[in-house]
């Protein structure tokens, strides 16, 4: 976590997403950059576009004036200005650096773009194997104390588990291995059983606090939220799950609800195997 991309679209909403990425530069000693991305000019009349690109430097450079004092001295804050379609900039950016992070609001409404940031969250998340952070209106959490992290019986759901660790270990935070299930069989209770136990050990070995418990219900997001919510957990991390439709980069529908239904900022990981090329396969439960 060297780099933390925030997209940013002047809104209020959109802003949640740079407040969340200085609690966390602020443990990593991590750089800011912020990214503005700019229609086409061919979209634009050109007056407008250099309009555009005029307020944004303004409103870039106050941000940096206003929020670079919030960082400790060893991380900087800066900000990049592109052209072109939004989730694909913001992903080419992330990917220029290593170990690198997106973090942004699901909310957001530009004086240029309506719903800019809002409407390209999800395709963000979609399009890159980067971890991404997403942050809903009216949940800034000023410190990550306890962090969510649902275990099924998919063989991905494990990959999560060293970056939430890795986030648990900088924060001093507990994290609350959730075994979840749609169904109550005893295959799935083994394989549960199995999964959580490793994560626990790993936990275990790293010296990180954790609590095991288990849940089922008809929908995994509706528990996974409800248990986070009971236990005033700072943040969520899921698996997404992807699929290519005939013209758009889409998240799966358990991670689309997660997003849109969490009042807590949710860290979602692209299992590895599925990012190929820049396409994706069918994936099926995200947790």
């Amino acid at each position: 976590m060297k780099h933390i991309i925030v997209p940013i679209d002047f809104s209020k909403e959109s802003l949640n997403g740079l407040r969340l990425a200085i609690v966390f530069a602020n443990k990593f000693d991590s750089n800011i950059q912020l990214v503005y991305v700019q229609q086409n000019p061919s979209e634009l009349s050109r007056g407008g576009f250099e309009e555009e690109h005029k307020h944004a430097k303004n409103e870039l450079e106050q941000l940096v004036t206003e929020y670079s004092v919030k960082l400790n001295d060893s991380s900087r804050l800066t900000y990049i200005i592109k052209k072109g379609k939004v989730y694909r900039e913001v992903v080419n950016q992330a990917a220029a650096f290593e170990e690198s992070i997106i973090i942004c609001s699901t909310h957001g409404a530009s004086g240029f773009e309506e719903f800019f940031i809002g409407s390209n969250a999800f395709r963000i998340i979609s399009a890159t194997d980067n971890p991404v952070i997403t942050i809903r209106h009216g949940s800034m959490p000023r410190d990550i104390e306890r962090i969510v992290m649902p275990i099924d019986v998919t063989s991905d759901t494990r990959q999560k588990v060293p970056i939430t660790a890795e986030i648990a270990a900088a924060f001093g935070a507990e994290i609350h291995v959730l075994a979840v299930s749609t169904v109550k069989s005893e295959e799935v209770e083994a394989k549960l059983n199995a999964y959580s136990k490793q994560v626990c050990e790993y936990l275990k070995d790293r010296d990180i606090r954790f609590h095991l418990s288990s849940a089922k219900g008809g929908n995994l997001t509706d528990v996974t939220i409800e248990y986070a919510l009971d236990v005033n957990a700072d943040l969520v991390s899921i698996m997404t799950e992807q699929s290519l439709d005939i013209s758009n980069f889409v998240l799966g529908s358990l991670a689309q609800q997660m997003l849109s239904k969490s009042p807590i900022p949710v860290l979602s990981i692209t299992p590895k195997e599925l990012f190929i090329m820049g396409s994706f396969k069918t994936f099926g439960t995200p947790y």
